[in-house]
Formats: C-alpha cells, structure tokens, sequence
C-alpha cells in the first residue's frame, strides 16, 4: 500500500499543487485502500470506484479556477444530503433514499474542488454512540476489530482513521463527531451552531437540535480540520440560524491571552487512569507552549447534562415517533435500544418542555459568565476508550459507569452552543485512543482550533496497524 493515504489532507494537497501526484493517483490509492479495508471495516455505506475515477478525469482536466481543496479525496456521513449518494440515515425506513440535491456544505466542498469518494454509516436515526444498523450492519474500529468506532459518525471516523478518506464531515448534538474522534484516534471540531450551514441535514437540525446540533468537520490532524471548517463555514443567508461571524485568524499572542480551566472529572461520573492521563499531559504540553493552564470547573455541568438528556433523549424520541408509527418491527435493535431508555422515563409534558427550554437559557447564561473568565475548558472527550460492540456498563475506579453516562462530556457543551475541538493524545493499556476535548465560548472556534493545534502538534494522530497493512503483528 502507498503511505500517501496517511498523510495530513493539507500534504496531499501540496503534493497535488506541486505535481508529486496527480489526482487520479490520488484518486486510484484510496480507491485501493477502500478496497482493501471497507470489507472488513464496513464505514462506506455508498462507495462506486468508477464514479470515483471519472471524477477525478474531470477535475484532472479542470481549467477553470481551482478550489481549495481541488482534487481532495473527502466523505460524508449518510446524514447529510449528498446529490447522487444513499442518505439513508441508517434506517429500512429510509432504504434507497438518494438526495436530488446538495446540503449546503456539500455544494460548497463541491465547489472548492473536492472530490467526494462517498457516504459512510451511522446508527439508526444518529441516536447511538455505537455506528450499527440493519440496513448496512456494524462498522468496526481499525484499532480493535471487536470494537466500535463510536457514533453516531463512526463510519466518518473510521474512513478517515484508516486511510480510506484524507477528511469528511459529520454531525453532534450529543458527541457525535467527537466521541467517534476520541475512539479512532483522530481530531474533529463540533462547531457554534451556525458557523457551518446545517441546511440539508437529515433529519432537519430544527427546534431544540437548532441549538444541540452541528455538521462538523472530522480529519487526522487540526490542521486538516480548520482546512474544511474554513471550507464550509460562513453565513447561508438562507438559514435563520446561521450567523454573520467571519472567518478569522488567531494570534499566538492571542491564544496566550486566554485562561484555560483544565479538569479530570465532573464529579459524578469516574473516569480511567489512563484518561485522566491524557489531560495532564494536554495541560502539561499548553503550559510549556506559554499557555495559562489552571484546575478548575464550572459548577452547573451536571445541570447542563440533566437538560441534554430531556432536550435530545426525551425530546429526539418525540421527534421520530411519526416517523416510526406502526414500523417498530423494523427498527434496528440500536434504535430499539434508545427507545427503551426514553421511555424509562414518563413522557414529557408541554409545560416540562416550556421549562426546559426556558432553563437552557438560563443555565447557559449562568456558565457561560463562568467562561468570561476562563474561556477555554480542558477535559475528557469520554470516561472510557472504545468499548466493546454491545458494552453498555463498566466498572472504572471501582465505581460502575451506564452508557450514556460514559459520554456525558461531550454533552455539556451541546448544551451550551459551544465549539468544542477533540485531539488525540493518549493510549490506553490495550493501546487504544484517548483524545482530550478543547471546549470554548461561542463563536469562538478559532480560539479552539488554535489551542487544540498546539496539542495536535505535542501528540497527534497515529496510524492503526491495520491501515498501514497491518492486523497487530500480521500483514494484512
């Protein structure tokens, strides 16, 4: 295999530009890792080599002005429309769904010149943090076959983990693109709400999800993702939440400026040695770059999670239930599973979502004055590596840890409409990712990106043995 499917997507460009390879090379070194690898790990839901290659001849002969990302081999997570791709959000109730259209940040990756290699797999209406269906089936971590990817953009993260994708987008309402990042090993940004146009996302990022949810960009290095954040963001005037917050460039002056709050745990939930870890050595490597690092945190995040859960959980289920209607005998067993723990629950009333609603407000107001002061939080991505397909408890620090507890920090900052980047940093015993997430205010994604590259540059992305044609000491 050629290691050039490895490099960072800003190399494969500067390769591109300055004729070390052409874009059908490009294009033929993905296809062939795509083909090697998709059979075993299942990230590709909608994958046609030719299509790939005609593409790239088109773009190879392109003699108008080119993109930024002309030639770049990229994916999409099947939730976000892609014209002439099954989008099918992971469901039998959507087979055979293929976009006429574009979403927004598509049309624009389409028209900086990526070249888009195709869709990859998500759970069941996004509700998991484990990327399986009954539609396309289970997607596997390159770093541990018996494993997940995470969710609900596992199938994003895998591609782009082992080689078969230089980047891609996904989307977070409740970790969706950072969870998946921290299990594979590789960096991903959920953006402010608005930043990045959600027009076109199936299903439609509207009432509380307008808050809760982002498309993000995902890749190996921050550097790559600030290349596709700086690609598809800026204002879609056609969208009501989309804001006219420009662009802009972050001195390291400027990233000095800013107090930064690092914490292990929130209190409530345990977390792993080697994850608590993995934040002292981020905070370790921001103070030696002249960073502000100090222990500190925001006392209202176990509020913040009890909204999370009424806001997505609760309110989500209310969501599908039309969907879904007299159609349960062909959910996937996932989705089955979300379900199950909604209605654990009694059903919300009108006046409970009035409440809630109101409370987002001032529980985002309350922490986001304890951020005037400390703009930047430092903190897990997760309290455990990748678990085990169909793990849904552990015991850590001899107390025992639920599912969705295990991702609560990711959560918070849904919540709260904030940025929040994720950069791989350590290794857990069985030599697993952990990733640290660089959180900040919102509209601050720039502030976040610069930090979290100070960390991608001290740690980084590492290729699993099995991208590099390896099955731990076996060629593959």
């Amino acid at each position: 295999m050629s290691a050039v499917v490895l490099e960072p997507a800003v190399k494969q460009l500067a390769m591109l530009r300055s004729g070390a390879i052409s874009i059908a090379e490009l294009a033929e070194e993905h296809i062939r890792q795509i083909e090697r690898l998709n059979p075993v790990l299942n990230a590709f839901v909608d994958f046609d080599a030719e299509r790939v290659r005609t593409r790239a001849k088109e773009l190879e002969g392109w003699t108008g002005a080119r993109g930024k990302l002309h030639g770049l081999p990229v994916s999409v997570k099947s939730s976000i429309a892609t014209a002439g791709y099954r989008c099918e959000i992971g469901s039998v109730l959507c087979k055979g769904d293929v976009p006429c259209e574009d979403s927004e940040v598509v049309r624009r990756l389409r028209r900086e010149g990526a070249l888009i290699l195709g869709t990859t797999n998500c759970p069941e209406f996004l509700m998991a943090y484990e990327t399986a269906n009954l539609l396309h089936g289970r997607t596997l971590n390159p770093w541990d076959l018996e494993r997940t990817p995470g969710g609900s953009s596992g199938g994003e993260a895998a591609a782009i983990a082992a080689g078969m994708s230089a980047a891609g987008l996904g989307s977070d309402s409740g970790g969706s693109v950072r969870q998946p990042a921290h299990c594979t090993g590789i960096a991903s940004l959920k953006p402010t709400p608005g930043r990045v146009p959600g027009h076109g996302h199936l299903p439609p990022c509207v009432g509380p999800f307008s808050t809760l949810g982002a498309i993000g960009p995902m890749a190996r290095t921050i550097a790559d993702v600030e290349l596709m954040f700086r690609t598809v963001g800026g204002q879609d005037t056609a969208e009501a939440g989309s804001a006219p917050v420009a662009l802009r460039e972050i001195t390291l002056e400027e990233l000095r400026a800013q107090r930064i709050a690092v914490f292990e745990d929130d209190g409530v939930a345990p977390v792993t040695a080697e994850t608590r870890a993995a934040v002292r050595s981020a905070a370790r490597a921001l103070r030696e770059a002249g960073l502000m690092v100090e222990a500190f945190k925001p006392a209202e995040l176990e509020l913040l999670r009890k909204l999370w859960w009424t806001l997505f959980v609760q309110c989500g289920a209310m969501f599908y239930e039309p969907t879904i209607r007299g159609r349960r005998g062909q959910l996937s067993p996932i989705f089955a599973e979300f379900l199950e723990i909604t209605e654990s629950r009694p059903a919300l009333t009108a006046a409970e979502m009035l409440d809630a609603w109101a409370e987002l407000d001032v529980l985002s107001s309350r922490v986001l004055r304890v951020m005037e002061e400390w703009p930047v939080l430092l903190c897990p991505v997760a309290s455990i590596p990748a678990w085990r397909h169909g793990e849904r408890e552990w015991m850590v620090e001899g107390k025992p840890l639920a599912y969705l507890d295990a991702v609560r920090h990711t959560q918070w900052f849904n919540v709260l409409a904030a940025p929040a980047a994720v950069v791989p940093v350590g290794r857990s015993a069985e030599g697993l990712p952990i990733g640290v997430q660089v959180a900040g205010r919102p509209y601050c994604d720039e502030i976040v990106l610069g930090i979290a590259a100070v960390l991608d540059r001290e740690f980084g992305y590492r290729p699993p043995p099995i991208a590099q044609g390896r099955r731990g000491t076996e060629m593959y």
